[in-house]
């Protein structure tokens, strides 16, 4: 069962997310939904595959789906670097990978830490729960200069969900 952000009327708790970044900004998604972190391996091709799958790659003898998140996420298409990886993160039916830019840290994040958001729009408004602050209460006990890190939490759910 893929692991979720709790929507707003749920109980809020402690967050762990796994932040990554692509096309310069800063995702997350529940670290709880994350299998495995893999540098990028050789990815075969799947003829007249939908545009985001990249292809397919072996996993202990399983043969996983991998998908391009920028194309998921309607960002432009760059060359992955060597700091790029693949996710394999569970979709409720299948391990799916995801090539990311590169991965950063775990961020636990207190619910004073998330704005859950409805306000998103566009392409992205499907795929996004919401902003996560990681260490926003220490920020306002410090300089107000300080530039504040964002984290785009993304839905896993909703990002694995097979597009037709």
């Amino acid at each position: 069962m893929p692991a979720e952000i709790e929507p707003e009327n749920a109980p809020q708790s402690v967050r762990d997310v796994l932040s990554f970044t692509l096309a310069d900004e800063t995702y997350a998604l529940p670290l709880e939904s994350i299998h495995e972190i893999l540098k990028t391996p050789p990815i075969t091709p799947v003829p007249r595959a939908p545009a985001d799958v990249l292809g397919i790659i072996s996993v202990r003898g399983r043969i996983t789906t991998v998908l391009d998140l920028r194309l998921r996420l309607h960002l432009a298409h760059e060359p992955a670097s060597a700091r790029a990886r693949v996710l394999l993160v569970d979709s409720g039916v299948e391990l799916l990978g995801l090539l990311v830019d590169a991965v950063q840290q775990v961020h636990r994040l207190n619910p004073d830490e998330v704005e859950l958001s409805n306000m998103v729009s566009g392409e992205l408004a499907d795929y996004v729960v919401g902003i996560g602050r990681p260490g926003a209460r220490r920020m306002a006990e410090r300089d107000a200069t300080s530039t504040e890190e964002l984290l785009i939490l993304l839905d896993p759910a909703a990002l694995l969900r097979r597009v037709v």
